[in-house]
């Protein structure tokens, strides 16, 4: 996962881009990619478009990103500039799980329309795209944080695939404090089929930190949080095998894997 190669080409256009950089340059996806650089006005990837954080151009990958070329823009001085990157092949592992509750896997008519009905509440969040309250690197969820697993993996319930495994699962105890990674607002909290009792929180910028499994919930819908305010206790609610945090990420839409964001930032790929 991450660089594997990298041939660099500058090439000004008279058309629609000004100022071509063409990279080989291979992540996989759910990971990020940093374009440095200063004096930018503007990042986008597809129809997206944002402001640059303060040392360049941060482009999230969706973890179901199809391998293949994906176009990267930005406008820097006036110029638009482009760069080329390459979505790998999809590198996660499979993971088996076995339940004893099988109603969790084979859901009733009534269990798949609320799943349903939550998934398009939850679906609705990731649109958002107020002021940016947050800084990289985020906070941690939890003190001291455990080592974390499982972003990306394809999950098999009861032997049948579901689908990937898109945030961190922290291993902790239940009751333990979970801290929110940086101010901003609680879009939705509830008691949902799988991920049991949730947070939600809206940092701008299209970021939206998710807290799931959660034994109690400690704040309300559109309270205002600040950066390492206590949100709720670890559990084991919804469809989980033992008490632990899972912590997503959404930015801008794409599913990444979370721990980029915690701490050191050196797995984000670079672009020279």
């Amino acid at each position: 996962m991450g660089l594997k190669t990298i041939v660099v080409c500058s090439l000004f256009l008279v058309g629609r881009v000004d100022f071509v950089v063409a990279q080989t340059v291979e992540v996989a996806p759910g990971t990020i990619v940093r374009w440095p650089g200063s004096q930018i006005e503007s990042c986008g990837l597809g129809e997206s478009h944002w402001s640059p954080l303060p040392d360049g151009c941060w482009y999230p990958i969706d973890l179901l990103a199809s391998s293949g070329p994906v176009r990267l823009v930005r406008r820097r001085n006036g110029v638009l500039e482009e760069a080329a990157i390459q979505v790998g092949d999809y590198p996660y592992p499979v993971q088996r799980i076995s339940l004893k509750d099988d109603s969790q896997v084979n859901l009733s008519a009534a269990d798949l329309a609320r799943v349903q009905k939550e998934n398009r509440a939850i679906g609705r969040l990731w649109s958002s795209n107020t002021a940016r309250r947050f800084e990289i690197p985020l906070a941690a969820p939890l003190d001291p944080l455990p080592a974390s697993g499982r972003f990306g993996h394809r999950r098999y319930f009861n032997d049948q695939p579901r689908s990937p495994h898109s945030g961190a699962d922290y291993a902790a105890d239940a009751g333990a404090e979970v801290r929110a990674v940086a101010e901003g607002r609680v879009a939705l909290t509830g008691d949902f089929f799988f991920p049991g009792k949730s947070v939600f929180i809206d940092h701008g910028d299209g970021l939206i930190s998710m807290y799931f499994h959660l034994s109690e919930i400690g704040v309300v819908d559109d309270e205002q949080i600040r950066r390492g305010q206590p949100i709720g206790k670890v559990g084991q609610s919804g469809r989980a095998t033992g008490p632990h945090l899972h912590f997503g990420i959404r930015w801008h839409g794409a599913r990444i894997d979370p721990g980029l964001l915690i701490g050191p930032t050196t797995q984000v790929v670079a672009l020279p």
